[in-house]
């Protein structure tokens, strides 16, 4: 999930300069995160976090439908903020880290929706199981980092993803069938 908005923020600022071939960036870990929030029996609004993360995408400025994503990343880096929670959602009663160690994302479409944002399709998998998701994304920023000194880019995304959909449905609908995810992240251009 993470390199896949690096694609969108790219695809929206460079849809028309003319780069010979794709061009790969690097996520920066230390800037990156998937955030999500859900009810709580009426109560509140949970929230759990992955960061952390490294990840590349391959960019294609000239045709920026033809970029493509594809990211991984330990189910068990998950960060809830109480260790009771966070084990209990690693367990088969969510998102099943032990016969599942890893979620992933792959691209299989971008459409740029304007100058700055764009839709991207893909498949996502947690526990086990693959469903199709559609990101909203939106570039933030891209320059050149002024402390790096290269090029870099930034850009946030939302979903909502319906967990039971990935048999992760205990305690619905007390506990939120649905999730809301963001996504932020920067990356910077490959050397």
């Amino acid at each position: 999930m993470k390199s896949l908005l690096l694609a969108s923020g790219l695809a929206f600022g460079l849809a028309g300069a003319a780069i010979a071939a794709p061009e790969t960036y690097t996520l920066d870990p230390s800037h990156s995160q998937i955030v999500f929030t859900y009810n709580h029996l009426g109560f509140s609004t949970t929230t759990g976090m992955y960061s952390g993360f490294e990840g590349t995408i391959s960019f294609d400025a000239e045709d920026p439908a033809a970029s493509s994503v594809t990211v991984a990343f330990p189910t068990a880096s998950l960060i809830t903020g109480w260790d009771e929670r966070t084990a209990h959602f690693l367990t088969e009663d969510f998102f099943g880290a032990e016969a599942a160690p890893e979620i992933s994302f792959t691209s299989t479409a971008i459409e740029v929706t304007g100058e700055k944002t764009g839709k991207i399709t893909g498949d996502l998998t947690i526990n086990g199981v693959t469903k199709p998701i559609t990101l909203d994304a939106e570039m933030t920023q891209m320059a050149e980092h002024p402390m790096a000194k290269k090029p870099w880019v930034g850009f946030n995304a939302t979903t909502t993803v319906i967990r039971s959909e990935f048999d992760m449905g205990q305690f619905a609908p007390y506990v939120s069938d649905e999730v809301e995810i963001s996504i932020s992240i920067e990356a910077m251009k490959a050397e």
